[in-house]
C-alpha cells in the first residue's frame, strides 16, 4: 500500500476555504497526482482541506471520504495563547531541551494545553484507520492483517494533524519531526507498506515534502 499524504492549498483560515493562489495549488497538486494510481481519497473534514481534495477526485472521478479524527491540531495553550510550533522548538534547541524526548506532552508549553489532547485524537484515529485498510499496531511496528493491501489512497489533512501521523508511523517525537520540517502548501509525501500479509513491518518513506509543483505560483 501507498499513502499519499497531502497538505491542503493556501487558506483563508476565517472562513475555512481555499484562497484563489490555494485553488492554483490544489489544482497543481491534482495534476501531479494524476498518475499516482490513487484508488481512494480521504480528507480532513476541514473545509480547506476537502476542497483541496476536491480537484483530484474530480480529476480521478473518485468520491472523498472525510475524517474527523484528521483535522487539524488546537495550538491553544493551558494559558489561552496560542502555540507557535516553529518558535516552541527553535525555544527548545536554545535551551538544550532534546527534541527527542519520547514525554514530550510533559514540556512547556505543551504541558496542559490543546495540542497534546488533539494529537492524541490525531494517533488513536490514524491506528484505527490504518486498522481498516489492513495495518495492525503492534508496539512500534505494524501486522499486515488484511486481504486487499495492494492498494493506493491519499490523504487531504493540515500540517500539525499529518505530523503527528507520520510522528506515529515512524516514531519519531512530534517536536523532533517539527523541527525537521515544514511541510509547504499541498506538499506531498508518500510512504509504502509492504502487503505481504502476516508480515510485521515498517513503513518507508518514497517522497518527503514534495511541493515543486507549486513552484513559481
Amino acid at each position: 500500500m501507498i499513502i499519499y499524504f497531502v497538505r491542503h492549498g493556501f487558506p483563508n483560515y476565517e472562513t475555512d476555504k481555499l484562497t484563489e493562489l490555494g485553488k492554483k495549488q490544489a489544482a497543481a497538486a491534482a495534476e501531479r497526482l494524476r498518475e499516482a494510481g490513487i484508488e481512494k481519497i480521504f480528507a480532513s473534514t476541514s473545509g480547506r482541506a476537502i476542497e483541496t481534495a476536491e480537484y483530484t477526485a474530480k480529476m480521478l472521478g473518485l468520491d472523498i471520504t472525510t475524517c474527523e479524527f484528521m483535522r487539524e491540531l488546537s495550538w491553544r495553550l493551558a494559558d489561552g495563547g496560542q502555540l507557535d510550533r516553529i518558535e516552541t522548538v527553535k525555544s527548545h534547541v536554545e535551551k538544550g531541551i532534546s527534541l527527542s524526548c519520547a514525554n514530550w506532552q510533559e514540556l512547556e508549553p505543551y504541558q496542559g494545553g490543546k495540542t497534546v489532547e488533539t494529537a492524541e485524537r490525531v494517533t488513536s484515529g490514524f491506528d484505527a484507520w490504518l486498522s481498516e485498510l489492513g495495518y495492525e499496531r503492534e508496539g512500534e511496528y505494524y501486522r499486515v492483517v488484511g486481504d486487499d493491501t495492494d492498494k493506493v489512497v491519499a490523504m487531504f489533512s493540515h500540517v500539525g494533524s499529518s505530523t503527528v501521523a507520520l510522528s506515529r508511523l515512524f516514531n519519531i517525537p512530534f517536536p523532533k519531526l517539527v523541527g525537521m520540517f515544514n511541510l509547504n502548501f499541498t506538499s506531498i509525501t508518500a510512504v509504502s507498506f509492504s502487503n505481504e500479509k502476516g508480515r510485521l513491518i515498517h513503513p518507508e518513506i518514497i517522497v518527503l515534502n514534495d511541493a515543486r509543483h507549486i513552484k513559481g505560483l
